[in-house]
């Protein structure tokens, strides 16, 4: 039987382990196990408990302290997930193999990773050899997204991760519990936004003629794609939650493989009843014989 992934990916402070938090108390109160695996070699501290946690093979303090190798933060995350690739063994040994898994990976903010560099694609195509069914869930901040050319980079990154990963995405936009309510409607036209709409209502904006054909160049190229839309995500809200989590579901095809359970049978017949007798009494007792 398949095994099922949410590879939960965005920008740092998105919201990533707040979502994977969140998802896993949802999924504990529909009664479905599901368990989290931290890949941030950089991560602090999150509030749920993790299955198996890079940190034990690799940490991106311990790779900056390393004089021979001079990384900065972001040179030593992408040394520590490189050599990740090279350690799925250790991700494999972590898993286990349990069919009917249901696993949310938390997985680092260096947008890098999701658009150039082929750390992640390496790392969803072990996951499917390993009979996994991904998705790739990404975070954007709606805080961010309130401005239009805001908006427009969020979604070309977007893009760019699902080109890059190759596999099934939902795109979300997390901390709608945190906008005000005007700026909740205002935030509605970016759910399923029409591109070429937003630029037009922004073109008085745009002094610079090359910067102008630059944003309709880009924002037909959004358009052509018509891959980005997206859901908000406010984790008070329980039914907004289970929308998302029913996309995700049918994205990666999760319950239609389970095995379906017979009815229990019922093992003593019920004894005969004269029925014929009984209504026979009923009618000599209305006089309608």
């Amino acid at each position: 039987m398949p095994r099922y992934a949410q590879l939960v990916i965005g920008p740092a402070g998105s919201g990533k382990s707040t979502y994977c938090s969140t998802m896993v108390q949802h999924l504990q109160t529909l009664n479905r196990s599901a368990q989290v695996v931290n890949l941030d070699p950089a991560a602090e501290h999150f509030d749920y408990p993790v299955m198996a946690d890079i940190r034990e093979l690799i940490q991106v303090d311990d790779v900056m302290e390393d004089t021979s190798l001079r990384f900065g933060p972001n040179g030593g995350l992408v040394f520590c997930m490189e050599y990740f690739a090279n350690n799925f063994d250790w991700l494999g040994e972590s898993l286990g193999h349990v069919e009917d898994d249901y696993i949310l990976f938390d997985c680092p903010g260096q947008i890098e990773l999701y658009t150039h560099l082929p750390v992640m694609k390496q790392l969803v195509e072990q996951l499917q050899q390993w009979e996994f069914r991904v998705c790739g869930v990404f975070l954007v901040d709606s805080q961010f997204m309130v401005e239009s050319f805001k908006f427009i980079s969020g979604v070309m990154v977007a893009l760019s991760a699902m080109v890059s990963l190759e596999i099934p995405q939902i795109n979300i936009m997390t901390k709608m519990d945190l906008l005000s309510p005007k700026a909740k409607k205002e935030i509605e036209k970016y759910l399923d936004p029409d591109m070429y709409a937003m630029m037009e209502d922004n073109s008085d904006n745009i002094r610079s003629k090359k910067f102008k054909n630059l944003t309709k160049a880009i924002c037909g190229l959004i358009d052509d794609y018509s891959m980005v839309r997206f859901l908000p995500f406010d984790r008070t809200d329980e039914e907004g939650i289970n929308i998302v989590l029913q996309n995700i579901d049918f994205s990666i095809q999760y319950g239609e493989d389970l095995e379906f359970k017979e009815p229990k049978e019922v093992d003593e017949e019920p004894e005969n009843t004269n029925y014929d007798a009984f209504f026979q009494d009923k009618v000599d007792s209305r006089g309608l014989e």
